[in-house]
């Protein structure tokens, strides 16, 4: 029960996640700006430290950009006629926002400042030398672009149903980085194995149709397979 409980907390928020990507125009830009930033960050093969500094600094961008949405809502739920004081409670909420866009604005200039301008031969070299850049690149893409498949299609969420299905192109994308680091039959078979399963359960449980498994299978394997070409 409590397994349950927090499965379906967890979809929860990504709903919220979700809604707040369809409805909200900066949310959107946002995301795609965190989406660019994070994939550059790993080409200019930025150390641990510069990834988790990028990495706090576009959540709080995300995370306030939601909260704004929230209170937005609360307010009009709750003073649907225009008031001042609802009024000035919006523009408190849209003003934490501008803070950490302007936060993110410091940051990022000052990580990427320092790297521009760069050797794109030489940024290529640095990634090839590690697997998890790629790794981390290629699972980036398949979650981003899964989120925009839902977004297109304006159903499910990365967790729960739509097209393609999140869980199936997670899943082979990993079976499709594992091909590309082993030689191993054995662990390949069984990862594999692995993915099959995950895409059957959400086939058996009515989560999915067979189209959108089979749809999130091909973009895992084909969007990893590019990243793998292109970087290795």
């Amino acid at each position: 029960m409590e397994e349950r409980k927090f499965v379906e907390s967890f979809n929860a928020a990504v709903e919220g996640f979700i809604y707040v990507l369809k409805t909200e125009r900066n949310m959107r830009i946002h995301y795609l700006a965190a989406f660019f930033f994070i994939l550059l960050g790993i080409y200019l093969n930025f150390t641990y430290l510069e990834i988790i500094a990028l990495s706090i600094t576009i959540s709080l961008v995300l995370a306030s950009e939601m909260i704004n949405t929230a209170i937005e809502h609360i307010v009009d739920m709750v003073k649907a006629e225009l008031d001042p004081i609802a009024r000035i409670i919006k523009d408190i909420g849209a003003g934490a926002v501008l803070i950490t866009s302007i936060n993110a604005a410091i940051v990022g200039y000052i990580l990427f400042s320092k790297k521009l301008p760069f050797d794109v031969a030489l940024a290529m070299e640095n990634v090839r030398k590690s697997p998890w850049h790629v790794t981390f690149i290629a699972l980036i893409l398949v979650f981003g672009v899964s989120i925009i498949g839902k977004l297109i299609f304006h159903k499910g969420t990365p967790l729960r149903g739509g097209m393609p299905s999140g869980h199936a192109a997670i899943a082979f994308s990993i079976w499709t980085v594992i091909i590309f680091l082993t030689r191993n039959s054995i662990v390949i078979a069984l990862s594999f194995l692995m993915a099959f399963l995950i895409a059957r359960h959400r086939i058996k449980d009515s989560v999915h149709t067979f189209w959108e498994v089979f749809a999130g299978a091909v973009l895992g394997i084909l969007l990893t397979t590019v990243v793998f070409q292109v970087f290795r």
